[in-house]
């Protein structure tokens, strides 16, 4: 389970299988446990659809220069649309990495982290837009947010994003798997993300590589560590 420099950064994808049903791209470790959970929601009436699983470099850095150039929607930490234009490139990076990772610090490089929505509603033409309140009481996704929280663990999974204030905003539809997520994350130094950063054709660069470290620290490292599981799926973490 333990991955390379360039498997982490997601410059490389030997770790990664692709799943044919539900379409999506996980780490080998994981596809048994989503697919054993995602079972298992069936039966109670949820369809756990991946709407968004293994994403490589490429994929990030595109993500991030679009909303950097002010090219795909941007939010601040209450949820508003920002206009990129007025900010200066500092401003720009701090204000992208409320919601979206630096390419080469993405979670979902690894393949362990999904992010998730009930299959059924988008079957009723519902377009997803992976806000708070859609899994909050009362919201499109309350349901599936429900039967997360009783259920995610015994497979393995949890929630990594859940605190606000600081660092990325919480995530109530982003899933991690516990055995892969926790031996990544201290891999992923400072001067590994450095190396994936410098000259890979990133807007902000400058901004980004002058506060690395506190960039790190505060949107890589600050987040919600494996809770103690009582699992086969979990027990593969003490491996």
């Amino acid at each position: 389970m333990c991955l390379d420099a360039l498997q982490l950064t997601g410059r490389d994808r030997g770790h990664i299988v692709d799943v044919e049903s539900p379409r999506c791209m996980l780490h080998a470790a994981v596809v048994d446990a989503f697919l054993a959970m995602r079972q298992n929601a069936a039966e109670a009436g949820i369809d756990l659809l991946p709407l968004s699983s293994f994403r490589d470099f490429g994929r990030q850095r595109r993500i991030w220069n679009e909303k950097y150039r002010g090219k795909r929607p941007v939010l601040d930490r209450s949820g508003r649309p920002v206009d990129m234009n007025r900010l200066a490139p500092e401003e720009r990076v701090e204000t992208i990495l409320l919601w979206s990772a630096l390419p080469g610090a993405s979670r979902h490089h690894w393949g362990s982290d999904i992010d998730v929505v009930d299959g059924r509603v988008l079957a009723s033409g519902y377009q997803a837009k992976l806000e708070r309140q859609e899994f909050m009481r009362g919201g499109t996704f309350a349901a599936l947010a429900r039967w997360l929280a009783g259920n995610m663990r015994r497979y393995g999974f949890y929630r990594p994003y859940t605190r606000a204030g600081s660092g990325v905003q919480p995530e109530p539809w982003h899933l991690s798997f516990a055995p892969v997520a926790r031996r990544a994350l201290p891999s992923l130094t400072v001067e590994l993300l450095a190396s994936a950063i410098e000259g890979a054709n990133i807007g902000g660069e400058a901004a980004i590589l002058s506060s690395l470290p506190s960039i790190h620290q505060r949107y890589v490292q600050a987040v919600d560590m494996p809770p103690r599981m009582r699992s086969r799926w979990a027990r593969l973490s003490r491996r």
